[in-house]
């Protein structure tokens, strides 16, 4: 994508993210790290944390004006924002509505 914001997105890749998550907080495995966030002792608190720091990744790799960098931690807070409202029981589809209700 260029920095122009006028790349191609296909939202098809948030859909298929989305699935694996809910996929893997209704059929749990150890060898998920999404499953193993989503069931930490800690709770929904581990998820926010995880949020939390990403959050602060990807400040700092935007402020550090490194491309490769805030490219990679979007997409680890993206990724951990999507466990995140899972764990509080949030649709996707929800955020989705409220977003084009924003639009108008």
């Amino acid at each position: 994508m260029s920095a122009t914001g006028k790349g191609e997105v296909d939202p098809a890749v948030i859909r298929e993210l989305w699935e694996v998550i809910c996929d893997r907080a209704d059929h749990p495995s150890e060898a998920s790290y999404t499953s193993r966030l989503l069931r930490d002792a800690k709770g929904i608190d581990k998820v926010l944390e995880k949020v939390g720091e990403e959050s602060n990744e990807f400040v700092i790799a935007v402020k550090n004006g490194v491309p490769q960098r805030t490219t990679e931690e979007a997409a680890d807070l993206i990724f951990h924002l999507l466990v995140a409202l899972r764990a509080a029981n949030i649709d996707l589809a929800d955020v989705v509505d409220e977003l084009k209700r924003r639009r108008k």
